[in-house]
């Protein structure tokens, strides 16, 4: 679900260390890793095949992210809200998921209140960080949970948008296929042509148009023997056929 998204991990401790190497089984397209201390983070991004970043360079480097995850020493915020509206700019407002799992935070709360940027926190482990440091491994783990299922639902988001074009564009070459054959028998009518002939033809080119790519689809599949795909295909016109 992630072959497609670049990730930027900000720290380079214990947890981002964890979060890098659960990422990096889910085969994200690219993952950057930030950190004040460089020799620090190339030791981490040897591990997951990562790109190495200073935190210097966060502003010029943010917008190609599109989930920040970030867990550092900080005591004040690394991100601020005007840096994420830049980036948001340079990214003509596709959307990035923020998810803050340091304690203090190292991201504004603020940066919540942009339109396309969606930011998650981890503030129900701070109690559990703030009374036991050494529970900090399970807070990792729970903070791996809460990264995972935030990252599906934004992932599944991001691909219902893909979704839309794809309707639009159908909707589309129909619309065309439609405006054309009505042109050609409004046509045919004012010509003199019988009305009943017109109105036939026009329905079986219609349908014969709208029939050629599934047919085609389903005969490729099933050519190939291609069973998942017929399945897909039955389900995606409505076949009930045992």
């Amino acid at each position: 679900q992630l072959d497609k998204t670049n990730v930027l991990l900000i720290g380079a401790g214990e947890t981002i260390e964890l979060v890098a190497k659960h990422l990096y089984q889910n085969e994200p397209q690219n993952i950057t890793v930030a950190n004040r201390t460089i020799e620090r983070a190339r030791n981490l991004a040897d591990e997951v095949s990562a790109d190495v970043i200073a935190l210097a360079q966060l502003p010029e480097r943010l917008h190609n992210a599109d989930i920040i995850i970030s867990s550092t020493a900080s005591t004040l915020p690394i991100i601020g809200k005007g840096v994420v509206e830049q980036a948001l700019k340079q990214r003509r407002n596709k959307p990035m998921l923020f998810i803050d799992i340091a304690v203090p935070r190292d991201i504004e709360s603020q940066v919540g209140e942009l339109d396309a940027a969606y930011l998650y926190s981890v503030d129900d482990l701070q109690t559990i960080v703030s009374e036991n440091m050494a529970a900090r491994e399970q807070a990792a783990q729970q903070a791996q949970i809460i990264i995972t299922e935030r990252t599906k639902e934004f992932c599944m988001w991001m691909r219902s948008l893909d979704s839309v074009g794809l309707i639009r564009h159908y909707r589309n070459d129909v619309q065309t296929i439609k405006s054309e054959l009505v042109e050609r028998a409004v046509s045919q009518l004012s010509s003199g042509k019988d009305a009943e002939k017109v109105i036939l033809e026009l329905a079986n080119k219609l349908t014969n148009r709208l029939m050629h790519a599934p047919t085609r689809a389903i005969q490729d599949a099933a050519k190939k023997g291609e069973v998942a795909q017929l399945n897909q295909l039955k389900k995606m016109l409505g076949i009930d056929q045992e």
